[in-house]
């Protein structure tokens, strides 16, 4: 059964108000008329009907709650998205009880399969928009707003108690994780490192973070090593490295965060200066944690834009992004950013920006790529 399997309303209520909503508390108003998303336990890996979930007192409805919006908005995708998605969500229905948001984890790929389709109102994703999946959405009469979120620091994750990993270069990460060359202990990556095996721990094929990785450590012709295990769900991840001494594994920098007492994130060498950078919002946000800065996406079906729920939780989502991105523990975008995907929004304005008119990837940062001159409407 896929992880975006529904849970039945009666397991959703039996769970405790602690667990879904821990640590949630309202934050600041970034409009007049929108209360900012707060944070809920991320990456349960399920399909969750937040209005049903929300019937917790933990969560009560706003005393100006609007009851007559009605209706569901359907979403899909990316693992590293869900955090923002699911917080959003569960905020969302705070004000509008009546609209029941369901948020899935099927992986980046995963989703884009469902969305292309017209199956999805949204799809998140940890990367763009592949030039065929946009000629899939193309061909289905699937034409959408594309958005971006957040900033993600990809992140390279070691055992608490390892001792000897105090940095990587781009090459040794290349060493471990590349199929020509998958080092098969700790002492064939640096000298001086312990003669142990390497066990590595990594999201699946549909995951947009295993395409970002592989991109940036195989590039276009290599590929990763295949004794890796693999998962859509970043839990299962951070359940296998922090259980494995020797282990190694990478995902979002949000599932770092909440559970650094577990693991180690290891510094990574910028190949241009030379320094040994962490993933923090700093240097996330200013491109030295490189190459694994990367910014993040929800997509929208433009048709579905045509029903009123999905218009307010979309336009709500855009207005409140820069605090959930901090509250879920990514980084905020520049705020022209947003300013131009609530445009976009609010005048349905169609295509992607980083497949260009040749079918073939457009890159650099969010700020030189998302620009309306690189608009590609598909048309």
């Amino acid at each position: 059964m896929p992880r975006s399997t529904r849970f039945s309303l009666n397991l959703l209520l039996s769970f405790s108000a602690t667990l879904f909503f821990a640590g949630c508390e309202p934050a600041a108003p970034t409009v007049a008329d929108n209360s900012v998303s707060t944070s809920d336990t991320a990456g349960s890996g399920k399909k969750m009907p937040v209005a049903a979930e929300a019937t917790s007192t933990e969560t009560p409805v706003s005393t100006t709650a609007n009851t007559e919006l009605q209706g569901r908005v359907e979403i899909d995708g990316s693992s590293t998205v869900f955090p923002i998605s699911e917080a959003t969500a569960s905020e969302f229905y705070k004000k509008f009880p009546n609209v029941t948001v369901n948020v899935g984890v099927s992986g980046t790929g995963g989703g884009f399969k469902r969305f292309t389709k017209g199956e999805t109102d949204v799809s998140d994703a940890s990367r763009p928009i592949k030039g065929e999946e946009f000629d899939a959405a193309n061909e289905s009469g699937v034409s959408f707003v594309e958005l971006p979120v957040a900033y993600d620091g990809l992140t390279i994750v070691v055992h608490k108690d390892n001792d000897w990993v105090d940095h990587l270069t781009v090459d040794e990460i290349k060493t471990i994780f590349n199929a020509d060359t998958a080092a098969k202990s700790w002492s064939e990556v640096r000298d001086g490192w312990p003669n142990k095996p390497i066990q590595i721990f990594a999201p699946g094929t549909d995951s947009g973070t295993f395409d970002y990785f592989m991109e940036v450590v195989a590039g276009k012709k290599g590929s990763l090593r295949a004794d890796m295990s693999t998962s859509e769900d970043d839990n299962v991840l951070v359940t296998g490295v922090s259980g494995s001494p020797s282990a190694i594994g990478f995902f979002g920098v949000a599932y770092y965060e909440e559970n650094k007492d577990k693991l180690k994130a290891v510094p990574v060498i910028n190949p241009e200066t030379g320094d040994a950078v962490s993933p923090e919002s700093s240097t996330i946000e200013s491109g030295e944690y490189a190459p694994f800065s990367r910014p993040l996406f929800i997509y929208i079906n433009a048709k579905s834009l045509s029903r009123p729920e999905v218009k307010r939780f979309a336009t709500f989502y855009i207005q409140n992004a820069p605090k959930m991105a901090e509250k879920t523990g990514y980084v905020a975008l520049p705020a022209d950013i947003y300013k131009m995907g609530l445009k976009n929004v609010r005048s349905r304005k169609t295509g992607t920006h980083y497949v260009n008119a040749d079918g073939e990837k457009r890159e650099g940062p969010v700020t030189e790529v998302f620009q309306a001159t690189n608009l590609n409407t598909g048309k």
